[in-house]
């Protein structure tokens, strides 16, 4: 997984509250287990229109926001089913943190396990962060996880809170398998232990 320290990038506005896992990922989109290629169907049925044309009204349609690596997001984002396709299809189209000021949690932490960076923060700063992502390619926002805070492109900076298990695995680019990796050398020590033992297992 690749590592997250710090990043300064576009922000794509979405204040649409209760932006659930469907939305990010329509079901019939479920069907592959790859990490990859999902990002051309993110957010599918609010990007194109019954005949698969863009919808220009769209944020992450709009010329200024497709490189977006950054999400401003409505309360509640990531509800409903736990599909870990959402978090794979953020990902694959580029963003790299979202901010709000609550998440589900089980979207929440599907997001560390993929490499995103979701921020809580108080609604007075999520409305100042969204202000400035509205000024389009122009603002870059800048998104600092080893000194956890957020800082807008005219300077105003806020500080989040994340778990350090979860910073520490971010920062180090460790998912699941990284984590048993680490463990590697223990683990084949183990294995060569129980194979002397038990040799007949």
């Amino acid at each position: 997984m690749e590592k997250f320290e710090k990043l300064t990038g576009i922000a794509a506005p979405m204040p649409l509250m209760n932006i659930d896992t469907d939305m990010i990922i329509p079901k019939q989109f479920l069907k592959t287990i790859k990490r990859s290629g999902l990002g051309a169907n993110l957010f599918d049925e609010m990007r194109f229109d019954d005949n698969g044309d863009e919808i220009p009204d769209f944020v992450l349609n709009k010329p200024q926001y497709r490189e977006a690596e950054i999400l401003v997001a409505g309360d509640n984002f990531g509800c409903g089913s736990s599909r870990e396709h959402a978090p794979w299809a953020l990902k694959d189209f580029g963003i790299k943190a979202v901010i709000s000021t609550s998440f589900a949690d089980i979207f929440y932490n599907n997001c560390f396990k993929n490499g995103i960076l979701p921020i809580v923060l108080p609604r007075e700063a999520v409305d100042v962060l969204m202000k400035d992502a509205e000024k389009g390619s122009n603002a870059r926002m800048t998104v600092d996880l080893e000194n956890q805070v957020v800082t807008t492109s005219d300077g105003e900076s806020f500080a989040f809170e994340v778990d350090s298990f979860k910073k520490h695995c971010l920062l180090n680019g460790l998912d699941d398998i990284g984590l048993t990796m680490e463990k590697a050398e223990a683990i084949d020590t183990f294995e060569s232990q129980a194979e002397q033992s038990r040799p007949w297992v």
